[in-house]
């Protein structure tokens, strides 16, 4: 079994669970109405990203490409992408803490780099 499949699918579908938690159960609870959309944001990320390891883990199953180790960190990068920037976004978003908004860009770095080892794995 293909880990990175296993855990893009596990992130994908707390995605859209907590996308649906996001709309209903926390619409009247966000401490501002534009920390609503901070949640969006997490959640929209964290489906790309649950997504992208889904796609990574179908090219390690790829003849050509096989199970890289350039492809598993990638992976791990993003796993640690999505608990660095959706994470900090969604507790952000409930407590209104704005502190935590500055561990939101090591999250986005971490996407950046792992889909640069994809782009060189491609390569």
């Amino acid at each position: 079994m293909n880990i990175l499949l296993l855990i893009g699918a596990i992130l994908a579908f707390v995605g859209v669970v907590l996308g649906a938690f996001g709309a209903h159960a926390l619409k009247d609870k966000f401490p501002e109405p534009r920390y609503e959309q901070i949640w969006n944001t997490a959640v929209q990320y964290q489906m790309y990203h649950g997504l992208g390891l889904i796609l990574l883990g179908i090219l390690s199953m790829d003849a050509l490409l096989g199970s890289s180790s350039l492809l598993s960190w990638a992976g791990y990068l993003m796993f640690a992408g999505i608990v660095f920037f959706s994470g900090s976004l969604y507790v952000l978003s409930v407590t209104g803490v704005k502190k935590l908004g500055a561990i939101t860009p090591i999250g986005g770095l971490l996407f950046l780099a792992a889909w640069m080892l994809v782009i060189i794995e491609v390569l």
